[in-house]
């Protein structure tokens, strides 16, 4: 259990979960997923549309049991082309969003973001996961590299410029490392 509960993942329901996801998807933080400002129908096609392709899933992340981030899973090597970016054996992409609420608790993302890897590292085939964010939201890209990320590929595309980062399970369990050694309180002076 983490310190904001107990967080898990469940499958996405385009039908019961799009009226949850569509206010986080078009908040104004949200700026740069991938549907901000669609409609509501609009992201329940979109995710009509992943439930139908085998490549591609998508989940709800619950805080003890309540919706607060959403996940998206893919295969790159059945994905648009990517900049220079070439999808290896293993590789598996990902798409990540905390509740604009629930984004209110510091380090709340972290444990989220924590919660998917964890997720997407036990399965043995997981070797890189691979995530892309725009070259301005800032914020994201601190979550990222606090994971475990490394930038690795600039990608132009119309609407954006964008990084895509990697990060291998080494990575990914060394920076947990890191976090836990930073988050002890400090040792007191030893005793003369």
């Amino acid at each position: 259990m983490s310190p904001f509960g107990t967080l898990t993942l469940r499958p996405l329901d385009p039908f019961t979960d799009a009226q949850v996801i569509h206010p986080w998807v078009t908040h104004p933080r949200s700026v740069f997923w991938p549907m901000w400002g669609a409609r509501l129908h609009e992201v329940e096609r979109a995710y009509m549309h992943v439930a139908a392709e085998e490549h591609h899933d998508a989940f709800v992340g619950l805080r003890d049991g309540e919706p607060a981030f959403l996940v998206e899973r893919h295969d790159p090597r059945h994905a648009e082309p990517v900049g220079s970016y070439e999808p290896e054996p293993g590789d598996v992409g990902l798409r990540f969003l905390v509740a604009p609420d629930a984004d209110r608790d510091p380090g709340f993302g972290q444990a989220a973001l924590t919660t998917v890897l964890e997720h997407l590292f036990a399965d043995p085939r997981t070797v890189r996961v691979v995530v892309e964010a725009d070259a301005a939201d800032h914020r994201a890209q601190e979550l990222h590299e606090v994971a475990g990320f490394v930038a690795a590929y600039e990608v132009e595309r119309p609407e954006q410029h964008g990084l895509l980062s990697l990060c291998t399970r080494e990575r990914f369990e060394a920076a947990a490392v890191r976090r836990a050694v930073a988050a002890r309180p400090a040792l007191t002076a030893a005793r003369p």
